[in-house]
């Protein structure tokens, strides 16, 4: 098979992955609470400090809109809370609820064991060869932005 089809044949894989799952983690989410990646990316942000809606769209790297949408469910499940910040009425401030602690835990967790994975297979090449992949990675990552 050639290098192309190869790599046509991982990033389907990837996207059936993605379908079936709310983001590309490996292993089994422990918790029962259904969330979308960016959902589960604001708990991750907000277990670390409060924070605004235009600073998670900054830290995620995604539209204002989305965290809006994202935001709302999760306050639907009572996951998040607003407050006023005291030095602008104006601003409003995103902190996690004691339900929501848990969760975001386990996310952050799920996140550091798929991490590991990924640097237990770079382990199985020489320092060359892991040059040579990330050489790839980031260009096949410039094509896609």
């Amino acid at each position: 098979m050639s290098l192309a089809n190869q790599i046509d044949q991982f990033l389907g894989t990837i996207m059936q992955f993605a379908e079936n799952k709310h983001e590309i983690l490996l292993g089994k989410c422990e918790s029962d609470v259904k969330l979308t990646s960016t959902q589960e990316h604001i708990l991750m942000l907000l277990a670390e400090q409060i924070s605004t809606n235009a600073k998670i769209a900054e830290k995620l790297k995604i539209s204002p809109a989305a965290v809006t949408k994202a935001l709302k469910k999760l306050q639907e499940q009572e996951l998040i809370k607003s407050s006023r910040a005291t030095n602008d009425e104006r601003v409003v401030l995103w902190s996690l609820t004691e339900k929501a602690v848990p969760v975001a835990k386990e996310h952050a967790t799920h996140h550091e064991k798929t991490l590991s994975t990924y640097q237990e297979l770079g382990n199985k090449f020489t320092d060359e060869e892991q040059e040579v992949i990330s050489k790839f990675l980031s260009a096949l990552t410039e094509e896609f932005q």
